[in-house]
């Protein structure tokens, strides 16, 4: 998949915080987010309320299956605020987040 005629942004940190400064930055100018939040996906609680606080669409993705890994990571804070997940299909799993957002 080849997406040129959309403009692509990212952002990458391991601060919890940081994260949540730029969702709520662009979490209301732009037409969607494709979220890894990593270890956070399980912890962060802020990232989450972050996520329900915008009003842009975001797509969780992991690049693992997290379904499959051990039982504490089978627990996604974020699932339920964002509009959908993709788990397992490593790296192929963002391009499937922003073939949806070119759907819509």
């Amino acid at each position: 998949m080849v997406f040129p005629d959309i403009d692509i942004h990212y952002f990458q940190s391991n601060v919890e915080g940081e994260l949540i400064n730029k969702l709520q930055e662009v979490g209301f100018s732009t037409d969607g987010i494709v979220l890894n939040a990593g270890g956070y996906t399980h912890t962060s609680v802020a990232i989450a309320d972050a996520v329900a606080a915008i009003t842009t669409p975001v797509i969780e993705v992991h690049i693992s299956n997290i379904y499959a890994r051990e039982e504490f990571r089978r627990i996604s804070l974020l699932s339920p605020k964002c509009r959908g997940s993709i788990a397992g299909l490593g790296m192929e799993g963002y391009k499937l987040a922003l073939y949806y957002f070119t759907q819509l």
